[in-house]
């Protein structure tokens, strides 16, 4: 394996792809779409109008003001999909269009009970059965936490013993996500099991490696998910790959950043033990790129899940050092609908298989992964201001070839 190290000083000086382009990075988008786009990234740039919208949003929703019709024409239209499979399917053949594929991502947050387990396991195997009748969908991709109560799976990763109800419930779980396994395997697709917070991913991991060996001995079916924020996280992806060899299975890994760093940090300060997460964003970027080196130079079947460029080049180049056919599905480039254009369609337009995760969902209900969005810091706040300058570079460049 080359040393990541080595790899920068030795990194050719002109880049194989650029990201740069935003006559291809804006190419889906109308005049009418992207002075939309204008509108949401102005908002998400300013932190005091980000913050009171979010606020006001809230508000509106709890007295049932009638506002779902402005969150169709800003946040929600511009971060979802629509709000049921066959409406979000129409924005998936848009990005077909250009060669990006897509994930169907329901993004309701469930009441936490059975019932809405067996829904969302509904709901989910139903984006499947439409996935599995387009050649653009490849994917399906699950919560655990979305399958199965989450105070369970704590209880199990602390040694707590289940009593009977708790022991059922948490069988039921694991049918759940079984059951979603299978049927990716039996319709030919692929999935994608979600990370979740620390205190119960020991468990998650135990289910997906549990599918693994049951469903990748032919070709890789099931992903696990690394948060590479997490200073742990790169020696658990290689003992992974350890662990698929003995048992002769297939490793799939979709490597992102992080999703719960504030969470992470908080529950370990107020807890008392050490935080899983790293001392600095730059060991989180050099774990991660680690990790994509270890994925592509050991076989393991990859989902890069990033929003920065520098590790995007970085799976572009090691793709071509390792002579990977870009159209096979060793290595997928994935990013969230709605952000970092310049980076998915560029991939597309070079050629390279890249997913969008594609949320749907009732406006109301999907409230939640909306505000998240709005809100992380690690996530849009972190990168507003790179998006809203490039909206208003390709703004002016329409111009000027008008």
């Amino acid at each position: 394996m080359i040393s990541l190290q080595l790899y920068f000083w030795n990194m050719p000086a002109k880049p194989t792809i650029s990201f740069d382009n935003l006559k291809v990075a804006f190419a889906s988008k109308s005049d009418a779409e992207l002075k939309k786009m204008h509108l949401v990234f102005a908002m998400l740039n300013n932190k005091f109008v980000s913050d009171m919208g979010i606020a006001l949003t809230k508000i509106g929703f709890a007295l049932h003001l009638p506002i779902k019709g402005i969150m169709k024409q800003t946040m929600f239209g511009h971060f979802c999909g629509g709000e049921t499979i066959s409406e979000t399917i129409e924005d998936c053949k848009s990005l077909a269009k250009f060669g990006v594929e897509s994930i169907l991502d329901y993004s309701v947050e469930g009441k936490g009970d059975e019932e809405s387990f067996d829904k969302t396991c509904e709901e989910i195997r139903q984006t499947m059965v439409e996935s599995a009748k387009t050649d653009y969908m490849p994917f399906g991709v699950i919560k655990v936490t979305g399958l199965g109560d989450y105070h369970i799976l704590i209880k199990i990763q602390a040694g707590e013993a289940l009593v009977p109800a708790e022991y059922q419930a948490y069988e039921r779980c694991k049918a759940r996500v079984d059951l979603l396994c299978k049927t990716a395997y039996d319709l030919g697709l692929k999935i994608l099991i979600d990370a979740e917070e620390s205190w119960f991913q020991d468990v998650v991991d135990t289910l997906t490696y549990e599918a693994m060996e049951k469903y990748n001995k032919e070709r890789c079916v099931v992903y696990n998910t690394y948060q590479m924020y997490r200073h742990d996280m790169l020696g658990r992806l290689k003992e992974a790959k350890v662990l698929a060899d003995e048992l002769g299975f297939l490793l799939g890994a979709k490597l992102v950043r992080g999703a719960y760093m504030e969470k992470e940090a908080e529950r370990a300060e107020e807890m008392g033990y050490p935080s899983p997460i790293q001392p600095s964003k730059s060991a989180t970027d050099t774990d991660y790129n680690l990790g994509v080196e270890f994925c592509i130079a050991n076989g393991v079947y990859l989902v890069s899940g990033s929003h920065n460029e520098a590790s995007n080049h970085l799976v572009v180049e090691l793709i071509e050092k390792y002579g990977i056919d870009k159209k096979s599905d060793r290595v997928f480039f994935a990013q969230l609908y709605g952000m970092s254009d310049n980076i998915s369609f560029n991939l597309a337009d070079a050629g390279y298989r890249v997913l969008k995760y594609v949320p749907y969902g009732p406006v109301e209900k999907v409230m939640p992964y909306l505000i998240r969005r709005a809100s992380e810091n690690s996530s849009i706040a972190g990168q507003s201001s790179r998006e809203f300058s490039m909206i208003k570079k390709e703004v002016e460049r329409r111009k000027k070839e008008k």
